[in-house]
């Protein structure tokens, strides 16, 4: 009981951790590399790291069944791949603004999966929360009006899609397998999927010559990717999809407030709305809902 009483706290901890990522990702950014081979360097330093700790202390939990292979896939390619591929894609053809938004349509996505497919309730709660977990996500970015590529708008819903895609996958997964098992293969595979593009010669060079971008590697595996994700899936596993999935909206704000403090970014009247909304969103979210009836 008191493990799922925390599993609240875990995924709004986990949003924070991916909120800050900006920190480590702007330096690397800096360096030349691109927002694919940054994906790929967390990536692989999560799978190494995350194989090392399962191997040292729990072996028999890198144990899979190939029949399984199918959530793994879903959850390393379908959605860490997939999401970043089209999430750096509408950054190209639209804007932040607009891609972030297009984004955070996941919380949606994944509320409809949901009731299909876990048979979890949409209750009256849960729309307010969303409605304001996505009003919260258009008000912090400051979407502003213009013409969009068509593309451009197919490529970030298809990042929420694939941003939908951990929660739904990732759900069965917990069915059958420990937390750090999820997040070690999903890691396992997206590495893999993503080493064929990243001009790993190019990585390994720079590495060399520039030790500090593996510093930075490290920080952005271990505090924005390995430890949000076990947090988030260890949460996942003791509340419903849907509602992780719209508490993870923090990171959008924790992104918010670390580019006021950190790069002296203006916040804007409609920012502090957002963040008002998506706090309340949380809030909301946290509180154990009564039975009807």
């Amino acid at each position: 009981m008191k493990i799922e009483r925390m599993a609240p706290l875990c995924v709004v901890a986990a949003g924070i951790c991916w909120g800050i990522i900006g920190l480590f990702t702007r330096q690397l950014s800096a360096y030349g590399l691109s927002p694919l081979q940054i994906t790929f360097g967390r990536s692989l330093v999560t799978a190494v790291v995350m194989t090392g700790l399962i191997l040292c202390r729990y072996p028999e939990r890198l144990r899979i069944a190939w029949r399984d292979a199918w959530m793994f896939l879903g959850t390393g390619l379908g959605s860490i791949v997939f999401f970043n591929i089209c999430y750096f894609t509408a950054i190209e053809l639209t804007t932040l603004s607009v891609a972030a938004i297009l984004l955070y349509t996941a919380p949606s996505i994944v509320m409809v999966f949901s009731i299909f497919l876990f048979h979890e309730r949409f209750t009256r709660r849960k729309g307010l929360c969303l409605v304001l977990a996505f009003a919260g996500c258009v008000l912090v970015s400051g979407l502003g009006l213009g013409h969009v590529e068509a593309a451009g708008i197919l490529a970030g819903l298809g990042s929420g899609f694939g941003y939908a895609l951990y929660s739904v996958f990732g759900h069965y997964a917990l069915a059958k397998y420990e937390p750090l098992t999820v997040t070690v293969w999903t890691f396992i595979i997206a590495s893999l999927g993503l080493l064929p593009f990243c001009h790993f010669g190019m990585m390994a060079s720079l590495a060399i010559s520039v030790p500090y971008t593996g510093l930075l590697f490290a920080l952005l595996g271990l505090m924005s990717t390995a430890l949000p994700f076990g947090l988030y899936t260890t949460g996942l596993q003791h509340m419903e999809a849907g509602r992780a999935s719209i508490l993870a909206s923090v990171e959008p704000l924790t992104s918010t407030v670390v580019g006021i403090a950190v790069f002296h970014e203006a916040l804007t009247l409609t920012g502090a709305a957002g963040i008002v909304c998506i706090l309340g969103a949380v809030i909301l979210l946290a509180k154990k809902e009564k039975p009807s009836g």
